[in-house]
C-alpha cells in the first residue's frame, strides 16, 4: 500500500507581497491569502483526505483553518513542516535568500538551519506517514523547502537542482509515499 499526499503550498500572505522571505516567523494571510485559502476548501472539499498536516506557522494553519473551518478534517500541526530557518535573515528580502540558497544546502543560514536539516525534517515527517497512514490520501499544507524536500526524497531529485532552479507554483502537487519507506536520505 502506499500514501497519497496532495501538496499544497500555504496561501499567500502580507511577506509574499511585500517581497520579504518570513522563513521561522509567523506570517500573516494577506486579503487575497484568505481568499485563496477559502478557494483551497472549494477546490479540494475534502477529496477523501482521512487528515490535513500543516507547519505549526501561524500563515501555514490559518490556510489549512481557512480552508477547513469547523473540524470539516483533522488538521494536525507538526513542526517537522515548518519553512528554512533562516535565522538572522528571517524577514529579509525574497531576493537576498535566493542568491544564498545554494550556499546553505549543508551550511545552515546564520542563526539558522541548512536545506539539508529541512530534508531530514521531512524525512522523518514522511517516516511517520507511512508507518502510521497507510492507505490513506493527506493533505500537506506547508512551505517552499518542504515542497522541494518532497520533491527531492520522494521524485530523487538533487536537492542542488530544485534549489537553483525552483519548480514554479501549481496547486495540489501530489505525490505517493510507498508502504516500504522510509527511503535514505539524500
Amino acid at each position: 500500500m502506499t500514501v497519497e499526499i496532495v501538496y499544497e503550498t500555504h496561501s499567500t500572505t502580507t511577506d509574499n507581497e511585500a517581497g520579504f522571505a518570513t522563513g521561522w516567523l509567523p506570517g500573516e494571510l494577506s486579503d487575497l491569502g484568505r481568499r485563496q485559502a477559502r478557494e483551497l476548501g472549494e477546490r479540494r472539499p475534502g477529496d477523501g483526505f482521512a487528515a490535513v498536516f500543516t507547519s505549526d506557522l501561524r500563515r501555514a494553519v490559518q490556510t489549512a483553518r481557512t480552508a477547513y473551518p469547523g473540524g470539516r478534517l483533522p488538521i494536525h500541526q507538526d513542526i517537522r513542516l515548518r519553512e528554512c530557518d533562516y535565522g538572522d535573515l528571517n524577514g529579509t528580502p525574497r531576493a537576498h535568500i535566493a542568491a544564498r540558497r545554494l550556499q546553505h544546502i549543508d551550511v545552515p543560514f546564520p542563526g539558522g538551519q541548512s536545506y539539508r536539516q529541512v530534508v531530514a525534517a521531512t524525512h522523518a515527517f514522511l517516516h511517520d506517514l507511512a508507518t502510521g497512514r497507510d492507505g490513506s490520501r493527506i493533505l500537506v499544507i506547508a512551505h517552499s523547502a518542504n515542497q522541494w524536500a518532497l520533491e527531492h526524497l520522494l521524485t530523487g531529485t538533487p536537492l542542488e537542482d530544485l534549489l537553483q532552479s525552483p519548480p514554479a507554483w501549481r496547486p495540489g502537487r501530489r505525490y505517493e509515499l510507498p508502504g516500504d519507506w522510509p527511503a535514505a536520505t539524500g
